[in-house]
Formats: C-alpha cells, sequence, structure tokens
C-alpha cells in the first residue's frame, strides 16, 4: 500500500512538472577543441570552449573555460564559471563557497 500511495504521489508529481524544450542550441567539434551553447526554456544555459593543449604529444590535455547557470529551487538564478585542464575542475560562483 505504502508503495501505491509513493507511485500515484511520484507519478502526480511527474504531471504537474512543466517540460522544458531547448531554445538554443549551437556546438562545433573540431580535432583540437570544441565549443557549445545552449539555453532552454526553463532558465538552464550554459556555454564553453574547450581546447586541446600539446597535440601530438604524450602530454596531451584538453582546457576547457565555461559557464552554466540554472533557476533554483528558490527562485534564484545561480552562475557557475569554471575552468577545467591539468589542474582539475575550478568553479566560481557568488553562491559557492571560498577556500581558505
Amino acid at each position: 500500500m505504502k508503495f501505491l500511495i509513493a507511485f500515484v504521489a511520484l507519478f502526480a508529481l511527474a504531471l504537474a512538472a512543466p517540460e522544458a524544450y531547448i531554445e538554443k542550441l549551437e556546438s562545433e567539434v573540431l580535432p583540437e577543441g570544441f565549443n557549445y551553447d545552449f539555453k532552454t526554456s526553463d532558465g538552464q544555459q550554459g556555454q564553453a570552449t574547450g581546447v586541446l593543449n600539446y597535440p601530438g604529444s604524450d602530454h596531451e590535455s584538453l582546457a576547457v573555460k565555461g559557464s552554466y547557470s540554472f533557476v533554483g529551487d528558490d527562485g534564484v538564478t545561480y552562475t557557475v564559471n569554471y575552468i577545467a585542464d591539468e589542474n582539475g575542475f575550478q568553479p566560481q560562483g557568488a553562491h559557492l563557497p571560498v577556500a581558505p
């Protein structure tokens, strides 16, 4: 009985949730890099550019610089700017804690 109640509640929630659709999508993939830019109807958006460093060597690495944003449950739009490279993922955002 509990399973049925939980299933019905989840089903109702799924039906009530608005469906998002893609408003904008651009992407390009090249041998030595990529870029993309997207936006959805529910306020999500993101963009990134990646470049292959040291192509053809034993030390190839991908360096990515980008950002993404979304609308939280509290109605606030959160944005994260980031760099991802051989030093790892390095996010920055007003809502993120800063290391000492």
